[in-house]
């Protein structure tokens, strides 16, 4: 009957120790989906939901356990802490972030002008940039009105679930 918490812990443990970002395993008819944000080293959602019908299993959430720091870790990230407030008060506004892992392209092509730039406005459909995962090339679309504010990531970058990409004011 579909996976024990054991199972699940373990599973958990494995995605921490080998940086996994997202997990997905099939067995006996029930499918679950890890994914877990990478920054904080924690298990973002389970969810386990039958393939066939049967009951739906779910579970809540769970912590990874604390890394113990070293000192230049503890000061990295404390700098980053430092930068991601400063980010937030320089540029106030509703952050989008990355809706899947892969990798953020701010253009069509190479040799094209890239979608947004800071400053520019925008309208709800709007493409803002692209997230190739696996192959595929995913239009990420403006949910709102506003303008760009500031633009976090590079072309070409990896991104991870839930990073911040942009701000739009």
């Amino acid at each position: 009957m579909g996976f024990s918490v054991k199972e699940i812990k373990d599973l958990m443990d494995k995605m921490q120790q080998t940086g996994l970002g997202e997990l997905e395993v099939e067995d006996e008819g029930y499918t679950l989906k890890l994914s877990a944000k990478k920054a904080k080293k924690t298990v973002e959602n389970v969810v386990m939901a039958p393939t066939a019908p049967a009951t739906v299993v779910s579970a809540a959430p769970l912590a990874a356990a604390p890394v113990a720091a070293t000192p230049s870790a503890a000061a990295a990230a404390q700098t980053d802490e430092e930068e991601t407030e400063e980010a937030a008060k320089e540029d106030e506004g509703t952050v989008v972030t990355a809706p899947t892992v892969g990798t953020f392209y701010s253009a069509p092509g190479p040799d094209k002008p890239a979608f947004v730039k800071p400053g520019q406005a925008v309208g709800k459909g709007d493409v803002l940039y692209i997230i190739e995962a696996m192959k595929v090339m995913n239009e990420i679309k403006s949910e709102m009105d506003g303008t760009i504010g500031k633009i976090f990531v590079k072309n070409g970058d990896p991104v991870e679930f839930g990073q911040p990409i942009l701000t739009i004011v």
